[in-house]
């Protein structure tokens, strides 16, 4: 054991919406029964909020159990939805449909993700919580295929004073427990489910990745509250996905635009569909005199219920995003999330009460009795109906939505995102128009608006497997599909003498985490970086 060494009951990786929402829940249950319970959240962000993005509209559901009076408290939750709207485009026009019983959104509110979190974090300290940012757990500390809490790591220091491209051993921060609350694809979480085999036995994750904007428009746009969601136009029927505009408080507007990562054509570029989709005529107006202010993107998990991993191990568990609870149809996660931090907190704290060296087995089984289990399980089958064409997508959610009401007696299957790309040769190219500079914008301008900042002499937190791979296989057979999927324009091929080469601009990473998913070969491999670098989100 090193003498850097911390010691606490519970260690939380991620100070995300289920981290947090559990290390609340343990402190309110440690205070509710005199128990003097340590717990620590450790965050790779250089603040609480700066990697958290969403669209987002909150459910309010799992804050009013966890502090029903957030309200009185300050919550930064005050712009409630007034007016649903659902649309399907063409390249011209706009069709109004019924909203989805799915995606009502009565009682719900338009929220900046990042700055409920900043609150959350707030209300955590006040109840005893530690919280450490800029501390990024590197890797897992096992004793005997136990779980005992997790190492922060550093790169390691040549005698030029360079840095080397190795982790070197930073502080181990030991727990009775360790939840694992990273967000979407986290890098410990995946060495975990391979570590204890936690996806056994159930489907793959599929994913989407979501680009947003956040605009300042002219007020007399603005409509505070109004939703909308639209699906069509600029993806083409065989490509899932769709858009957002959130009207927010202050003449803000939340826009953004999410792609299945199951998606087929290697040219199809997530960045440029969405730059595209703003000139839409339904949509370019809102947006003129205004100003955009804000960037960012992330992955998002899509595979619903049939994907949720064996979510306990000895020592610890995953939770919110790391296990995967986002409602694909409802579009929404956050609730989800921070409910499963809330059940895993009540069943770490249970275990702890008999001594605290069990399996959390309670977590799971709280968890399949809860309402997560009964709201992601009815509509599992929609998000797969969409796999080969959005007619058919429609068509089966309309029948899992009023007919079966998600009691249908099979289940929709799936298969890894990165196995649906096709070779350029089967592909057809897609023209994207340059950026205007008003409406449209390049990678450059818009990874400067996330204020993502990584030390230039840190070496790249983004490997490869295997250093031929990019133009072995990926540039000659699928045309370099990572200088399009990323939307940071990390991935970008020079050539030299006239030979490609892959150049990778780790700097611009934002940590959208999707590279890592949608490689066509599983050649990248995303390691944690040194603490507080990436983006820094600020109202998103």
């Amino acid at each position: 054991m090193s003498d850097n060494t911390m010691f606490y009951d519970v260690v939380i990786v991620g100070a995300g919406p289920s981290g947090l929402s559990a290390a609340i829940r343990l402190r309110q249950m440690a205070i509710a029964s005199g128990k003097g319970l340590r717990v620590c959240i450790l965050e790779k962000g250089s603040e609480v909020g700066a990697h958290i993005l969403s669209g987002a509209v909150l459910e309010p559901r799992a804050l009013d159990e966890l502090i029903p009076d957030w309200q009185e408290k300050g919550a930064p939750v005050t712009t409630k939805v007034t007016k649903d709207r659902f649309q399907f485009l063409t390249r011209r026009h706009s069709i109004r449909l019924p909203t989805p019983p799915t995606m009502n959104n009565h009682n719900n509110y338009i929220i900046s993700l990042s700055n409920l979190c900043r609150w959350l974090a707030a209300q955590a300290e006040s109840l005893g919580v530690e919280i450490f940012a800029g501390f990024p757990a590197a890797d897992i500390l096992l004793e005997d295929g136990r779980v005992v809490g997790v190492m922060t790591g550093e790169f390691g220091r040549g005698k030029d004073g360079q840095p080397t491209a190795t982790y070197q051993p930073g502080i181990e921060v030991r727990a009775q427990y360790t939840l694992f609350a990273e967000g979407c694809r986290g890098s410990i979480a995946e060495k975990l489910m391979k570590q204890f085999g936690l996806r056994e036995g159930v489907q793959p994750q599929t994913y989407g990745i979501g680009i947003k904007e956040l605009w300042e428009i002219d007020p007399a746009k603005h409509r505070q509250g109004l939703v909308s969601h639209s699906i069509g136009w600029p993806l083409d029927p065989k490509t899932y996905g769709g858009s957002f505009m959130y009207h927010m408080a202050d003449n803000q507007v939340s826009v953004g635009f999410v792609i299945g990562l199951d998606y087929h054509n290697t040219y199809l570029d997530p960045f440029a569909e969405f730059q595209r989709f703003k000139t839409h005529p339904a949509l370019a107006p809102v947006f003129e005199g205004g100003k955009r202010i804000g960037y960012g993107a992330r992955a998002l998990n899509e595979g619903g219920f049939q994907s949720i991993p064996k979510l306990t191990f000895a020592g610890g568990a995953l939770i919110g995003c790391s296990a995967g609870f986002m409602n694909v149809p409802k579009i929404k996660g956050t609730h989800t999330a921070m409910k499963s931090g809330m059940l895993a907190a009540e069943s770490v704290f249970d275990s702890m009460q008999r001594g605290g060296k069990g399996e959390l087995v309670s977590y799971p089984k709280s968890l399949r009795s809860s309402w997560i289990h009964r709201e992601l399980y009815k509509v599992r089958n929609i998000r797969p109906g969409f796999r080969h064409h959005l007619v058919n997508g429609l068509l089966n959610a309309a029948f899992e939505t009023y007919v079966s009401r998600g009691f249908s007696p099979w289940t929709l299957h799936y298969k890894p995102d990165h196995q649906h790309l096709c070779r350029r040769a089967e592909c057809k190219k897609i023209d994207y128009p340059k950026p205007d500079g008003k409406l449209t914008f390049d990678r450059l301008s818009s990874v400067f608006l996330s204020s993502t900042n990584h030390e230039e002499n840190q070496p790249a937190h983004l490997t490869l497997k295997n250093a031929s791979v990019p133009v072995e296989v990926n540039y000659k057979q699928y045309d370099g599909p990572e200088q399009r999927y990323c939307p940071a324009g990390v991935y970008e091929y020079v050539i030299e003498a006239g030979v490609p080469k892959l150049q990778i601009n780790a700097q611009n990473c934002v940590h959208c985490k999707t590279c890592d998913i949608k490689d066509p070969t599983q050649n990248i491999v995303w390691v944690t970086p040194e603490g507080g670098g990436g983006p820094n989100y600020s109202g998103m």
